[in-house]
């Protein structure tokens, strides 16, 4: 069956102001507070989110990940309304600058999963799904 109703346009977010402090501050000589110093510079980037997210994890510290993810995935949303976005269509993993958004998108599904959040993890899990196959496929 063919859908009728067009999809809207993939959305685009714009170059992350953040991104070449942040490939600093994971560079592994980087002093671990680069990090939170570049999302407090920064508390806009969603990539910044999802690094301080997965580095938080990966440290076992599921409740700080959550925060962090919740973060930039709430910081992306109102970028991605600012460019267009309206609730659905494609984000492209494809394009860089969406990354970030969708790292925190991840990032708050693996942590809703740690911490026994079941149905906040799959629907994060589907939304991503939804915003591009390839990058559940990516990040999984």
């Amino acid at each position: 069956m063919q859908n009728l109703m067009a999809e809207p346009p993939p959305t685009m977010l714009p170059a992350d102001a953040a991104q070449s402090a942040l490939d600093a501050a994971l560079d592994p000589d980087a002093d671990p507070s680069a990090l939170p110093a570049v999302a407090a510079a920064h508390p806009t980037s969603s990539a910044a989110w999802a690094a301080l997210a997965t580095r938080a994890l990966a440290d076992g510290d599921v409740v700080a990940s959550y925060a962090y993810a919740r973060t930039g995935y709430h910081r992306g949303l109102d970028q991605l309304r600012r460019a267009g976005w309206r609730g659905s269509g494609p984000v492209p993993w494809s394009h860089e600058p969406n990354r970030g958004f969708l790292r925190c998108l991840h990032q708050l599904s693996v942590a809703a999963a740690g911490i026994g959040e079941d149905d906040e993890a799959a629907r994060c899990a589907q939304f991503l799904r939804d915003c591009d196959p390839a990058a559940a496929d990516a990040l999984s």
